[in-house]
């Protein structure tokens, strides 16, 4: 059965001044997860150090506020809103800094060169994408749109990949369900039913679910406002199966990014049952 719970019920600890960490998937919650997520809260001209392990990758998602990313022995730092996704790659050493407060969640894979041997011989380099600049994609069977946060093409690793999925008010998406992936969800804004292996449960803003590997699942979106989530797969290649009499998703360009601009790049229509990113992905 998934596993999920609201950020509000888990305490935060002081791992810094100004500085809360609320440790949202943890080895004691989720035992067996490859996945570590946090939620940092940086008050006014909080310091905050990032350390990523020689065989891991991470990466934070600013929720609000601006922040300050600066690598250790560069001189300059690079703004951050809350519209930024950054990867960190293996090794990275640095600081987040706040001048008036601001909230992320921080991900990582802490074993991620077990999945992606790669990341070893070549890593990646750091890399700030800008969500609201992706291509956004609709789902050809119902209202639903995705924009990629974090893929192989944008961060050059295999071991995990993200997106945003936004449901307007009714949308429903078909029972499915993965292999060879766990993944977890972080509901941003709205509320609805969610369905685990055929059992439901009430989802809303602040909410954590995550589902094991071959776990089917689905969500129902309710109330008058959009449902989005952010959702996260560790490997990032895995099949997708779904239900009998379900619908294969495919996801059919826009050209257009969230704001309606001509985004910072194309990406094909594609579908849900490729086992591996597109290559424009």
């Amino acid at each position: 059965m998934a596993i999920t719970f609201n950020e509000r019920t888990i305490a935060g600890e002081t791992t810094g001044v100004g500085v809360t960490r609320q440790r949202l998937l943890t080895a004691d919650r989720v035992p067996g997860s490859r996945i570590r997520l946090d939620r940092w809260s940086l008050s006014g001209r909080a310091v905050a150090p990032v350390e990523i392990g020689a065989g891991a990758v991470g990466w934070f998602q600013v929720l609000s506020g601006a922040l300050q990313l600066t690598r250790a022995g560069d001189a300059q730092g690079q703004a951050l809103g809350d519209s930024n996704v950054v990867f960190l790659p293996p090794g990275f050493r640095g600081t987040l800094a706040s001048e008036g407060g601001a909230q992320l969640l921080f991900a990582e894979v802490p074993e991620a060169s077990v999945i992606d041997p790669a990341l070893v011989s070549a890593p990646p380099p750091l890399r700030v994408v800008d969500w609201r600049r992706e291509p956004v994609l609709d789902s050809e069977h119902d209202a639903r749109k995705r924009i990629y946060l974090v893929t192989p093409k944008l961060f050059g690793t295999t071991a995990v990949k993200g997106e945003m999925i936004i449901y307007p008010p009714g949308t429903m998406a078909a029972n499915h369900h993965h292999e060879g992936a766990e993944h977890f969800m972080y509901m941003l804004r709205g509320r609805g039913i969610a369905h685990a292996n055929e059992s439901p449960f009430p989802v809303e803003a602040g909410d954590v679910v995550w589902f094991a590997d071959h776990e089917r699942h689905f969500f129902i979106s309710e109330g008058d406002d959009d449902m989005v989530f952010v959702e996260f797969f560790a490997p990032g290649e895995y099949k997708t199966v779904w239900a009998p009499g379900a619908s294969v998703c495919t996801w059919v360009a826009t050209g257009r990014d969230i704001n309606g601009n001509e985004p910072v790049r194309q990406i094909r229509t594609h579908s849900s049952a490729d086992k591996k990113a597109q290559v424009d992905v």
